[in-house]
């Protein structure tokens, strides 16, 4: 099945190559789509990337009855209604990183921009004056600087204006005080940060506790004549108090790559104040960043698409692991063993309980969990994915048990999954060869080695002649191609589980065929 992807806002072509060379990916790119010609593209994909432009409201997620990812090429997501996309199972992806040095840059241009007025001469001198008086700056060596947020960006930006011989302070309350002193940074309260600070910065997501949290009030505790820079979110720092403290020489200038409404209104009045300095949303506008930004999340779709997981998904449990690569696969080993369950489980479930061991019981089980679960409705009907998947089973009823044991029995890694219906019980184990060889591994306490892909003919039976005989004759009779079996017993002449690789999906009236014999208990057909 072709995965169709619509890129809505302009990214880097270079980038965007992952998706153009996977065979199984048709890409779209169509770019300043708004309303209903907006609802109109998104309908039929299957994916949707955007940058800052395109705002994915819920009536967007409405209108794509297909969509399963969203990604954002770049750090924030304030332009994508995560409640809505969680509510509908959607994966929301960023790239949190790729645009750090870009943004770090951006930051220090426009703290050298104010310290010595470059825009406001610049405009001046092309308007045909001279006027090296008015345009006096200051230098930053031994000025303090104030950096409100310590991830990423707000980190880069602390460790160069050390460089450039400045007194960084930083406010953050997750910041990592061992880091500040290791890279020389005296991590402050914000209030003491306010009146300390000649210029101040901030690096923090817009959020509820974020917005405006450079107002009024806090900026009349600013030291007075202080520079405020914002490459971050608009709405961290209120524009009307800003401009306020500005005519009232509380703030000496600021600085704004972005805005509370963007584009910026023509008639806003911060464009009547020569001391703040204005750039259209430039934090990430590099080559680099924005071939880096691309390139990651072109290949965080395709990797969804093939793996079942996206790494830098916002709305989904981390996963951490610490280098061992291989524990990623048992992100889609998990979905498979939940679909395959479901199909063979009979009745309604009241409880799914999953073991971690070994490697993979040292790591945070919530995604392999969720996805599990997932792949557990979707096998009973259910459109659920990792992001919905636990809440959806929570409102059915369903039980969901966890429990992890770091210590290796038969295999490095193993999952273990049980699911409970009110007509029994059936239990699968799984494990992950290699770099990515997804292997059943037990089946009801059974030993078994398959590859679960495709379709699978499951059998349960009394350990009798004639049954294998029986069900291949059957499925030849059928037309049905056998591509492999595996078989296995409790002991001889007792219970025996068998699956059955084939080519197609064997229709009911060849699965009543092969029940007719009496030594087989259950035949399902099951589809991966």
């Amino acid at each position: 099945m072709t995965i169709q992807v619509f890129v809505s806002d302009p990214i880097s072509e270079e980038g965007l190559a992952p998706l153009q060379q996977d065979n199984n990916i048709s890409l779209k790119l169509k770019t300043g789509l708004k309303g209903p010609d907006l609802l109109k593209e998104v309908a039929e994909c299957d994916a949707l990337m955007v940058r800052s432009e395109t705002k994915v409201t819920a009536e967007v997620m409405a209108a794509a009855k297909k969509l399963k990812f969203i990604g954002r090429a770049g750090t924030g997501v304030d332009n994508i209604d995560l409640g809505a996309a969680s509510r509908h199972g959607i994966v929301v992806a960023n790239v949190p990183g790729g645009n750090t040095i870009s943004a770090a840059e951006q930051t220090l241009a426009l703290l050298f921009a104010l310290a010595r007025n470059t825009p406001q001469a610049d405009a001046s001198t092309h308007a045909g004056k001279w006027e090296r008086a008015k345009f006096i700056g200051t230098e930053i060596t031994g000025k303090t600087l104030g950096v409100v947020g310590l991830g990423r960006i707000g980190r880069e930006v602390a460790v160069r204006a050390i460089g450039l011989a400045m007194r960084v302070v930083a406010f953050d309350p997750m910041g990592d005080e061992s880091w500040c002193r290791r890279a020389g940074v005296t991590f402050v309260t914000l209030d003491e940060l306010l009146a300390q600070s000649d210029f101040i910065t901030v690096h923090v997501p817009l959020t509820d506790q974020t917005r405006g949290l450079l107002n009024k009030d806090t900026l009349a505790k600013t030291k007075k004549g202080v520079r405020i820079i914002n490459c971050a979110r608009g709405g961290i720092v209120d524009e009307k108090a800003l401009m306020e403290a500005v005519e009232s020489g509380q703030v000496k200038g600021a600085a704004l790559d972005v805005f509370e409404k963007e584009p910026l209104d023509p008639q806003s009045a911060l464009l009547k104040i020569p001391e703040i300095i204005l750039t259209p949303h430039l934090g990430a506008s590099t080559e680099e960043a924005q071939v880096k930004v691309a390139l990651e999340l072109s290949q965080a779709c395709v990797d969804f698409f093939r793996n079942g997981f996206a790494r830098q998904a916002v709305n989904l449990p981390p996963l951490d692991v610490a280098g061992q690569n291989q524990l990623l696969a048992f992100v889609g080993l998990a979905y498979k063993q939940g679909l395959f369950l479901a199909q063979i489980a009979e009745g309604s479930p009241t409880r799914i309980s999953l073991r971690y061991s070994g490697e993979l019981g040292r790591v945070n089980p919530a995604l392999y969990t969720a996805t599990a679960v997932a792949g557990f409705l979707a096998g009973l009907g259910v459109n659920a994915t990792p992001v919905n998947a636990l809440v959806l089973a929570q409102q059915k009823g369903l039980q969901i048990q966890e429990q992890v044991q770091p210590e290796a029995q038969d295999y490095a890694s193993l999952l273990e999954m049980e699911a409970e219906t009110a007509s029994g019980t059936h239990r699968l184990a799984g494990t992950v060869y290699g770099r990515g060889d997804l292997r059943f591994v037990r089946i009801d306490d059974l030993p078994v080695d398959v590859n679960p892909q495709g379709y699978l003919l499951v059998m349960h039976n009394d350990d009798r002649p004639g049954v294998v005989g029986h069900t291949g004759t059957v499925l030849s009779a059928g037309g049905i191609n056998i591509a492999g079996m595996d078989i296995a017993r409790n002991r001889p002449g007792g219970v025996a589980v068998s699956l059955w690789s084939v080519d197609t999906a064997v229709p009911e009236d060849v699965l009543k065929k092969v029940k007719t014999h009496p030594s087989i208990l259950s035949v399902k057909m099951v589809k991966l």
